[in-house]
């Protein structure tokens, strides 16, 4: 097969996959208030979220009430920080769209199908905030500005942003069906939130590796090489996120919680929440073995232990 054909035939391939998203999202389409709230409250006698993700099943707190307090504190922040990263990831999307104006239309309908969703994920997050915040005594911080956070995050590489991108939204696929989706102890509209966005997130997952693997095919091994430099800086900022969030998390759980904690409590909890919001945000997508195997194809093994290196520490705190 000549040069010519051979791109002629991977093109029709790649074209067919961004076919098959498009059919899927058709599918599995959903509106907010008809198929996910219907009507109904977040029942603050569940928890929110599993112990899988909270990790509060080895927490310090002994007291049942006071693990599921937090696990409505841990549960809040899980669903702002998807609606915060979700206004960086739209904001590539649509400029990734650009690629394709003029040529793949079907890629094209893809990636705007893409930026709709999660458009309307932003909105179902803010929506879940105003449901919880109603219930929950004042006080409670989101500690990260998501326009601040999208304009520091779409200034590195394109590659290094589809990296990112690709790492969110595959471990938002194992953590509902790993944690979310088996656990009946908890609150039925929370796991409604993530059943509903799980099922539009498996096919961004699908587009952000092909957009990445297109992005790939056209840099330099010294762009490259700076890329990675990039996606290492990126899951920084992104643990730059998290130790606030964690300490603002804990403060807010020491304000409401009847009882004085401790100095000690305090530092021991901080710590185990950052523990598990790195695990949450981090170290469950980078061990995640899709992501692991597209990266490793991308990248020479030189670049992967540089990965690796870089990540060490987190992997370590979290374990």
């Amino acid at each position: 097969m000549n040069a010519v054909a051979t791109d002629t035939a991977h093109t029709a391939t790649e074209s067919s996959r961004y076919a098959k998203v498009i059919e899927v999202s058709k599918r599995v389409r959903w509106e907010i208030d008809r198929d996910v709230i219907k009507g109904r409250r977040f029942d603050f006698n569940t928890k929110f979220l599993p112990d899988g993700l909270s990790r509060l099943d080895r927490s310090s707190l002994r007291n049942p009430t006071e693990r599921r307090m937090m696990s409505h504190i841990q549960g809040r922040t899980y669903a702002n920080i998807f609606g915060l990263v979700e206004r960086f990831i739209n904001a590539k999307m649509l400029e990734l769209s650009q690629h394709h104006w003029f040529g793949d239309q079907t890629a094209l309908e893809a990636l705007v199908r893409f930026s709709d969703e999660e458009i309307k994920h932003q909105e179902l997050f803010r929506r879940i905030e105003m449901l919880i915040g109603a219930f929950m005594p004042k006080g409670y911080v989101c500690t990260a500005d998501p326009n601040a956070v999208a304009h520091a995050v779409l200034g590195s590489s394109t590659w290094a942003v589809l990296a990112l991108t690709c790492h969110i939204e595959l471990f938002t696929q194992t953590h509902y069906r790993q944690s979310i989706a088996p656990d009946e102890s908890l609150s039925e509209l929370y796991k409604d939130v993530f059943l509903f966005h799980w099922r539009e997130e498996s096919q961004h997952a699908i587009l952000d590796e092909l957009e990445w693997r297109r992005v790939d095919a056209q840099m330099t091994p010294s762009q490259r090489d700076a890329a990675v430099d990039d996606l290492i800086a990126l899951v920084g900022a992104v643990d730059g996120i998290l130790q606030p969030q964690a300490r603002a998390d804990v403060a807010y759980f020491a304000e409401i919680v009847p009882r004085q904690l401790s100095s000690e409590e305090l530092a021991v909890l901080e710590a185990e929440t950052l523990a598990a919001y790195r695990w949450q945000y981090i170290v469950s997508g980078v061990q995640e073995p899709r992501f692991q195997s597209v990266l490793a194809e991308l990248v020479t093994p030189a670049q992967m232990d540089r990965i690796g290196t870089a990540l060490a520490p987190l992997l370590a705190a979290v374990a």
